[in-house]
């Protein structure tokens, strides 16, 4: 990194072998995505995953925008489906460029988009629809190939081709590698791009994302520019223009150092780690599941319907004390009445970790548990003697 945090890798005059590195990266993904043989596939590195969303997310719309130019029909009311579950990058894209946000809202125990709801919301100015491979609130997987199903349904029916774009920031470093056999990803047709953070369970540090289409005939020719004063032309499809070198160069180094078995053994440890102390939790009676599949190294729990005395908010509150920084947080609107305590699990977190954050967890509810008694028979003590 130290070697390369001066490189500028818009650069490519001065640096070629960055970009080289740069396309063998994009390569890589695209396999691992399972992108066809007989397709094109392209892609680049973005500053983080937000970056890599709007690109993708942008792409889709001036497809969209230019084949219902050739149509001679309006292009000027492009909609967006995706469900309430996604980072605020999505509401963000949509605000900031000028597309009508049709979310798909949740309800208590059904934390993921469905296609029956997806169906209603599509029409002929659908530029995109939305699936997640490790929701941001629970670590959940949207039903991506069912989904895809629908999308294909309709374009059998209707002619719409509309794409599918998989954001799969958390998932997209560990599925391939601990369930290769779970289908999200280029294997289904509507699925036209991926996008993925490197700097999540990708093993580099922030901030790395990527995007990749299925094929070039997916990406809007008129949507790169190519420059010429840094020395020679250089094409640019990115949101940023100028950025170190250093992350991809790191991505690539990880790649060819760790390699697929490399990936595979840390992925599987995370998530074997993540299994044991969701089991751990759930055995004490006092948490409830949200995301059973577990295929992420995620933890979401919630307390269960028998625990009044305290909430996840003040569990937070006490593991701080104990050097632990894990969130609790409401799920969006419709669903906020649930609750959530997350634990992400990290390729550092040990199983000895995971033993002392259950203890400290356990220990956390017990000391609220005894406040909430001392502090009602306070509360009882002074409705019986009130100072005057």
């Amino acid at each position: 990194m130290s070697e390369n945090l001066n490189k500028n890798f818009i650069d490519h005059n001065e640096y070629p072998q960055t970009e080289v590195i740069h396309h063998r990266c994009v390569n890589m993904l695209a396999r691992l995505f399972n992108c066809p043989t007989e397709c094109t596939s392209i892609g680049t590195a973005t500053i983080g995953s937000s970056e890599a969303i709007m690109l993708g997310l942008l792409a889709h719309k001036w497809t969209w925008k230019n084949r219902r130019k050739q149509e001679g029909k309006a292009y000027d009311k492009p909609n967006l489906i995706f469900g309430a579950n996604v980072h605020v990058c999505w509401e963000k894209f949509a605000k900031y460029f000028d597309v009508e946000m049709r979310v798909i809202r949740l309800e208590k125990d059904c934390y993921t988009i469905i296609p029956d709801r997806v169906a209603p919301l599509i029409d002929e100015n659908t530029n995109a629809v939305g699936a997640i491979l490790g929701t941001t609130y629970s670590g959940q997987a949207d039903p991506i190939q069912e989904v895809n199903d629908l999308l294909v349904r309709i374009k059998q029916e209707k002619g719409w081709d509309i794409p599918l774009h998989i954001d799969a920031v958390s998932g997209g470093f560990v599925v391939p590698f601990t369930n290769p056999d779970f289908v999200w990803d280029f294997r289904l047709t509507q699925v036209k791009s991926i996008n993925v953070s490197g700097h999540k369970y990708g093993l580099v540090y922030p901030g790395i994302g990527w995007i990749l289409w299925r094929n070039k005939v997916d990406f809007p020719e008129d949507f790169a520019f190519k420059v010429n004063y840094l020395g020679g032309w250089v094409p640019t499809y990115t949101l940023n223009f100028s950025y170190s070198s250093a992350n991809v160069i790191v991505q690539y180094y990880n790649f060819i150092r760790l390699g697929r078995e490399g990936y595979t053994q840390i992925m599987r440890n995370c998530v074997e780690n993540a299994q044991y102390l969701s089991q751990q939790l759930a055995a004490s009676g006092k948490f409830k599941m949200m995301n059973e599949a577990q295929m992420l190294p995620i933890v979401a729990l919630t307390l269960k319907d028998t625990i009044q005395n305290y909430t996840v908010f003040d569990i937070s509150r006490k593991l701080r004390e104990r050097g632990w920084i894990v969130p609790a947080y409401t799920m969006p609107p419709h669903a906020e009445e649930t609750a959530i305590i997350l634990v992400v699990v990290r390729d550092n977190f040990s199983r000895d970790m995971a033993d002392i954050l259950y203890k400290d967890m356990l220990q956390a509810c017990d000391y609220l548990v005894r406040y909430a008694g001392e502090h009602r028979e306070e509360e009882a003590q002074h409705r019986k003697h009130p100072i005057c």
